[in-house]
């Protein structure tokens, strides 16, 4: 390469195939041995590529890859910098105007960003930014005064009708386009039901025990009460909701949070059967993560069969962003109305331009090739995570890997899983304690989410946790050949 104040890198031996991986291992070593320092410019990807006899789209592969490991940072109208830096080099003396030479002042130490194993997120960097933004250009070019004035409140109808078709096609969910509430996320989803429940006369929720604790928290916000109902290697105990004295519970039947189990078939008509025994009992399903299933197709949802019975619910949260607030409910025909008026009662709805770019990417396809390519991306970041665990904590019991984007690490008993999350938070990990999704006392076990860090940020994340984990039989857990639920049948 030229001498031109950036690096010398001589790719002539290079083979084609291994160029990305070449120049992303020869930028990385630059950074950590701090050839490239912090808040260094790289060259334009068209540049480096012209200099190096590359394709473009090589050194944009190599430069994704090390901004998903934070190393690199893209920002607009600047270009790729360096975001991590390697030592520090001795500061140089700067002179005044009086030719005074004095010490220049030390660089300012930042604490590095933790290793996020906590947020139950989707992997943000692969966020279709063309795709998105073509489809928003689209949506305003062909804006008229009726667009962008003011909407249903139960949402736009050109993504009432995408929504409509999609989820019959992708979940099997029986709803026209009228019976679809677009919503701020599943938690907008919860407190309008919550809301509706009062109304009815409902004092109380069962959940999931162990559950997702964002639903918990905004239904225990609302409701007088919440039941916890345990999770076995089935899913919900339906014998157990029979004895707890509440009309309406919710459940995460497809992919269970956070074991990570399939509700089995005769728990479906279970609870099926418990929700027909009283005109008002309803059952709440938050199809969270369905999409990501990697040893089968995904799991049909509940609400086919019994539209009447369930409130389905989901969001653009694990498929494409949390940022966007956009989810969707599909609730009992008796329910709408009051929904809807609900809705509108506390905001007239959500914004309307971001639904109609959501209505488009479902129209012409792009959201279901984006979801063919993650779940291809993510099965490659959970196998990574995987032999992770198992070469760092050998002997230790994994759950979930079926599908979704986390695993359920059981710990040995004795093991004080909140003690185990922060220290792991000491050393720049963070991770959930299972104990924090309990209502009642259980097994120990950390919950860690793999598909928002590159699989060598992970790695290294397992191996701190290890480390905290080592005092505890002698840095090896006891194996067991008891079948691991929901577990290891996509391995």
């Amino acid at each position: 390469m030229p001498g031109d104040g950036f690096l010398l890198l001589d790719s002539t031996a290079v083979p084609r195939g291994r160029r990305a991986d070449w120049l992303a291992g020869e930028l990385r070593a630059a950074i950590a041995g701090g050839a490239l320092r912090a808040g260094s410019r790289l060259p334009a990807s068209r540049v480096l590529a012209g200099e190096l006899g590359f394709a473009r789209n090589t050194v944009a592969e190599a430069y994704r890859r090390l901004a998903e490991e934070a190393l690199v940072v893209p920002r607009v109208g600047v270009g790729t910098v360096v975001a991590a830096a390697g030592p520090q080099r001795a500061p140089r003396a700067s002179a005044t105007a009086a030719g005074q030479v004095l010490p220049s002042r030390p660089p300012r130490r930042t604490a590095p960003d933790p290793i996020d194993l906590a947020a139950g997120v989707p992997e943000l960097t692969a966020f279709p930014r063309a795709a998105w933004l073509r489809a928003e250009r689209e949506v305003l070019a062909e804006a008229s005064r009726r667009t962008l004035g003011y909407q249903d409140p139960a949402g736009a109808p050109a993504l009432r009708e995408a929504l409509s078709a999609w989820l019959a096609r992708s979940r099997g969910v029986v709803a026209e386009p009228g019976g679809v509430i677009v919503t701020a996320g599943v938690t907008g989803a919860l407190a309008l039901l919550a809301g509706a429940l009062l109304g009815e006369g409902h004092d109380s929720v069962a959940l999931e025990d162990p559950g997702a604790t964002g639903n918990r928290l905004i239904l225990e916000y609302w409701m007088p009460r919440v039941e916890p109902v345990p999770v076995d290697a089935d899913g919900l105990v339906v014998e157990e909701l029979r004895r707890r004295d509440t009309d309406v519970v919710l459940v995460t039947p497809a992919h269970q949070y956070p074991s990570g189990v399939v509700l089995a078939p005769g728990r479906r008509r279970e609870l099926v059967a418990w929700a027909d025994e009283r005109a008002r009992r309803l059952i709440v399903e938050d199809d969270y993560d369905a999409e990501y299933r990697y040893d089968r197709r995904p799991v049909r949802a509940l609400q086919p069969l019994a539209p009447e019975r369930v409130a389905y619910t989901s969001s653009l949260s694990k498929t494409l962003a949390p940022a966007l607030r956009l989810g969707w409910l599909v609730p009992p025909a008796r329910l709408v109305e009051q929904l809807v008026e609900r809705q509108w009662a506390s905001g007239l709805g959500s914004p309307a331009l971001p639904q109609l770019a959501l209505a488009r990417l479902l129209d012409t396809g792009a959201l279901e090739r984006h979801l063919r390519a993650m779940r291809a991306r993510h099965r490659l970041r959970r196998d990574a995570a995987v032999a992770a665990v198992r070469a760092q904590v050998p002997g230790v019991r994994v759950h979930g890997v079926a599908a979704g984007l986390h695993l359920l690490l059981e710990l040995p008993d004795g093991v004080d899983d909140a003690r185990v999350a922060a220290s792991a938070r000491e050393l720049g990990v963070l991770v959930q304690p299972l104990s924090a999704q309990r209502h009642r006392p259980g097994p120990p076990g950390l919950i860690v989410h793999y598909a928002a860090e590159h699989p060598a940020r992970f790695e290294q994340a397992i191996a701190m946790i290890a480390r905290v984990l080592r005092p505890h039989r002698g840095g090896r857990f006891p194996t067991s050949n008891r079948p691991v639920a929901g577990a290891d049948a996509g391995m």
